[in-house]
């Protein structure tokens, strides 16, 4: 297998995540006999064409013929009708002879029908081993997705911005910035690929964020998710942005509030849990039944705490600035421990100087074990 079109096909799927949700990122790319690519696609926004679709009207703008040729794509060509048809019925129809794939589709609404389909019609197909770095890569792209198929909840990143000794704010609650321009437009990127924005009420209050993509060029805002148990969100909020969604977990019941933000154009869902706290674990579990995959927290340090207690966060965005600021707020409230074992034990998946800073990626051990 030639993995170097699939490494392209990757290349083109990266490029496109920001857009794609929920939609799984693919990319394909055509190659005639002699080796020539004629055709490379990616999967366009929601309700837009898949990458199958996108490489075959390149190859056609450019004058090729894509009969007897070869697709190269990083994930399983679709079997089912959605708001577009099957792209495994798009490959048949156009005469594609073979197609290479990094990975099958964890969909059950896919789940090897697509390949199946090929071959029922005379198309050669081959798939990457589970344990190739292709392969692994494919499925690391599309990990909420992947997550959401396999595991039955969204893939939870937590991104902190800290100084060296941990501290996200001052004790005043001082935060902005303690990392660089490099590392906030980094952190936007991030903020562009996710399903959803989460932040908590303490975080509205105190920072009257707007929580969009702003130092990342997209055309896509994430919805914005906000637990506010009392339903405190100011209605002028600056995160009342035209034209997003805004999701408020609430769990104390107050039909005029309520009201008046669901006429600012938020939907309220009310999820009571312990101690008139909202259900963290049903409010997880509800962004699941929205077909959100990958869920990016950003919030303060009692909200991160709850998260993290109750196993519901997967990884871990960490920015660390060059600076040491003393006593201030931490990361996250999760103790006090009493043995060293109580510990969150973690493993690094990146570390990366990003500007002046330093980007540390890392994960619960265990939760991607649906990766392997």
């Amino acid at each position: 297998m030639h993995t170097h079109h699939l490494e392209r096909a990757l290349q083109l799927a990266q490029a496109q995540a920001h857009i794609t949700p929920p939609n799984p990122s693919v990319g394909c790319v055509l190659v005639r006999d002699d080796g020539a690519v004629i055709g490379e696609g990616a999967t366009q926004a929601t309700g837009g064409a898949h990458a199958e679709v996108m490489a075959l009207r390149d190859a056609q703008a450019r004058g090729h013929e894509v009969r007897g040729g070869t697709a190269y794509v990083t994930l399983e060509p679709c079997a089912h009708q959605g708001r577009t048809g099957p792209c495994c019925d798009a490959l048949v129809q156009a005469g594609i002879a073979k197609v290479l794939a990094s990975t099958e589709d964890p969909n059950p609404l896919v789940g090897g029908q697509g390949f199946a389909r090929l071959r029922a019609a005379g198309i050669h197909v081959e798939i990457l081993p589970l344990d190739h770095p292709l392969a692994l890569a494919s499925r690391e792209l599309n990990i909420g997705f992947f997550s959401r198929m396999l595991r039955g909840k969204p893939w939870l990143r937590m991104k902190i911005a800290a100084s060296l000794d941990g501290q996200t704010a001052l004790e005043n609650g001082q935060s902005q910035w303690i990392t660089s321009e490099p590392a906030r437009a980094d952190g936007h990127a991030w903020r562009a690929r996710a399903g959803a924005i989460l932040t908590g009420i303490g975080t509205v209050l105190e920072d009257h964020p707007r929580l969009d993509v702003r130092l990342f060029d997209t055309p896509r805002q994430p919805p914005l998710v906000v637990v506010d148990s009392r339903m405190e969100t100011p209605l002028d909020a600056p995160l009342f942005i035209p034209g997003r969604q805004v999701l408020i977990y609430a769990a104390v019941p107050d039909a005029a509030k309520q009201a008046a933000l669901e006429q600012q154009g938020a939907t309220v869902v009310l999820l009571p849990g312990a101690s008139q706290k909202v259900d963290l674990a049903a409010m997880t579990q509800d962004l699941f039944k929205r077909g959100i995959h990958e869920v990016h927290v950003e919030a303060g340090h009692k909200l991160n705490g709850s998260l993290v207690r109750e196993g519901l966060i997967d990884e871990f965005l960490v920015y660390l600035a060059p600076k040491m600021l003393g006593a201030g707020r931490g990361m996250l409230n999760i103790g006090p421990l009493t043995e060293l074992t109580q510990g969150l034990d973690l493993s690094f998946s990146s570390v990366e100087r990003i500007g002046p800073d330093l980007r540390v990626l890392a994960r619960i051990q265990g939760h991607d074990d649906f990766l392997r």
